[in-house]
């Protein structure tokens, strides 16, 4: 698809670092990724967006595009891009906007509501405003799941059952965010859907993900053996067309660019529920997205080439 570029002639900043929660997955990203672009032959330098004299460097040196490898606040939502965007640089991923949007919870649902994907019943509670347990109960239920609102990683995600242990987890939560969702348990099969391109947008093959501990939590998405992906997943070939195009409308929906992954739910019913979708998905060892890559017969290299044509393609518009 990128068959002009040229990698020896293409400058990349890698961005990894950052100073959110996800700083070190983050990192590890930015690992996996040197690895892939330098074995793709691109002349690649790291920078991190923590240190104030790897921004200076980055708004004086010459590179072609940034690839991001930055996980949650300052990184995922916006920030960084609209501080590239600012000194002309192109980078990988979605914009300010669709980023800004994907990274809050609560405000991709409403617009996964408005494109008609079935998403789980949520409430969402702001730390400082009041707030009545029972009425939490009775629009989500007593099987809960309770999340920050605009953190990824599983941090500050707590599945809950029952009054008491609701307040415990919404108290824990508000550590974490000022702003918490507050959504109905579905228990089903956990399954994710990473998506590539802009115009041309087409979903890589599903992985089933089969985590060792009860839920999908930081550790089963980060430490070795901590989950088990199956790609593609065990589903008929009419099941998997449906979520792949609920994807590819999510992908839509937010204004993604370049690449998505959206996490469901399949539900004893047949029913997938989408939970939310991750502008920037990890490039470590474990990750999902060079996963699919794989099983769509996709090197992690030529992952890493498709993100970054797509980038400099929405550059030129």
């Amino acid at each position: 698809m990128f068959e002009t570029i040229e990698p020896s002639q293409c400058r990349v900043a890698l961005l990894c670092g950052g100073t959110s929660g996800e700083r070190e997955i983050s990192l590890a990203s930015g690992q996996g990724a040197l690895g892939a672009l330098t074995e793709a032959g691109y002349s690649v330098e790291m920078f991190d967006p923590a240190k104030k004299e790897d921004l200076l460097a980055l708004i004086n040196g010459e590179f072609d595009v940034a690839f991001l490898c930055l996980h949650g606040k300052g990184g995922e939502d916006g920030v960084i891009q609209g501080f590239l965007e600012l000194i002309g640089l192109p980078y990988t991923g979605s914009g300010v906007g669709a980023s800004s949007i994907a990274i809050d919870k609560a405000k991709a649902k409403l617009f996964y509501e408005r494109a008609e994907l079935l998403t789980p019943r949520s409430v969402t509670l702001y730390k400082d405003e009041p707030w009545v347990l029972a009425n939490v109960i009775s629009e989500v239920g007593e099987h809960c799941v309770i999340k920050a609102a605009t953190e990824g990683s599983s941090l500050g995600v707590f599945i809950v059952e029952g009054p008491k242990a609701i307040e415990q987890a919404l108290d824990e939560a508000f550590t974490y965010d000022n702003k918490v969702v507050v959504e109905t348990y579905i228990s089903g099969t956990e399954l994710t859907v990473a998506v590539l391109g802009d115009e041309d947008v087409h979903a890589l093959p599903i992985i089933e993900i089969i985590p060792q501990n009860d839920s999908y939590d930081f550790d089963s998405k980060y430490a070795p053996g901590g989950s088990r992906h199956i790609c593609p997943a065990r589903l008929s070939d009419v099941v998997s067309a449906e979520i792949q195009d609920a994807a590819i409308r999510a992908h839509k929906a937010l204004g993604c660019s370049g690449v998505s992954r959206s996490d469901f739910i399949l539900d004893e019913e047949g029913r997938f529920w989408l939970l939310e979708t991750n502008t920037l998905p990890g490039m470590t060892a474990t990750s999902l997205l060079p996963d699919a890559a794989r099983a769509a017969g996709m090197t992690f290299p030529e992952l890493c080439t498709h993100l970054i044509g797509y980038a400099l393609k929405k550059a030129e518009k």
